[in-house]
């Protein structure tokens, strides 16, 4: 078994999944990405996988059983956010957000349980304010990342006992696209710089469920907010 740590992320294309997989390389881990559309990064092992197809998530998981024989860290990133009253949320856009931000991690991690097993390994799962804060709009995007979190939870008391954790990152707002800098988000270099802080310092007899992180600004008080904008006040 080779001695380099392996990391398996979803999403790493862009936004705060390309910060945590660049940060993953730099801190010495192999990564290998699982991608709907590449980006075009070598050193972030893209397969191609389109994480609201359950075969394909299959096809990919047995690429990346080829391509290692360990994998010592996961991180559910990837997700949609389809947004809409719930009058309106079209049924497509309901089947995306669950198959994205619920049924595929769960799915990948049935499928790498025993490769996480073998190494003791951690499962980090990208979560949201929006699983606790609800909001006009949010329906789908609320009710699967509360569903993450449930998911999370069990997987911890499940697993724990044989050697592997799984945390429950939920931000606030992250400046995903190209074009944001925004000082009131948090930069995605610094959201990747704070899932390989977590865990590589985490002492081994030691599980953090889930912890909880904002931008040090805030945005400027705009009366009274709306929506999704009410998660920039957090």
């Amino acid at each position: 078994m080779s001695e380099q740590r392996v990391a398996l992320v979803t999403g790493t294309n862009r936004g705060a999944g390309n910060g945590i997989a660049r940060a993953l390389h730099a801190a010495g881990y192999r990564v290998i990405s699982l991608n709907r559309t590449p980006g075009g990064a070598p050193e972030l092992g893209e397969i191609v996988c389109d994480l609201t197809d359950p075969a394909a998530i299959a096809e990919a998981l047995a690429e990346v059983r080829r391509r290692t024989d360990r994998l010592d860290l996961c991180v559910w990133n990837a997700a949609v956010r389809r947004l809409g009253a719930m009058a309106e949320l079209d049924e497509e856009s309901w089947a995306a957000s669950v198959s994205t931000n619920l049924l595929a991690p769960a799915l990948l991690t049935r499928g790498t349980l025993p490769m996480l097993r073998e190494s003791g390994g951690m499962y980090v799962f990208v979560g949201s304010h929006a699983a606790t804060r609800y909001f006009e709009g949010g329906a789908a995007y609320s009710a699967t990342k509360a569903g993450l979190k449930a998911l999370v939870e069990v997987l911890l008391l499940e697993e724990r006992g044989n050697g592997v954790r799984a945390v429950l990152v939920s931000p606030g707002a992250i400046a995903n696209r190209a074009w944001d800098d925004s000082p009131t988000k948090i930069s995605t270099d610094s959201f990747g710089s704070l899932v390989v802080g977590l865990v590589d310092r985490m002492p081994a007899d030691l599980a953090v469920g889930e912890i909880e992180v904002r931008p040090a600004a805030l945005e400027p008080e705009q009366g009274q907010e709306h929506g999704i904008a009410r998660l920039q006040r957090v």
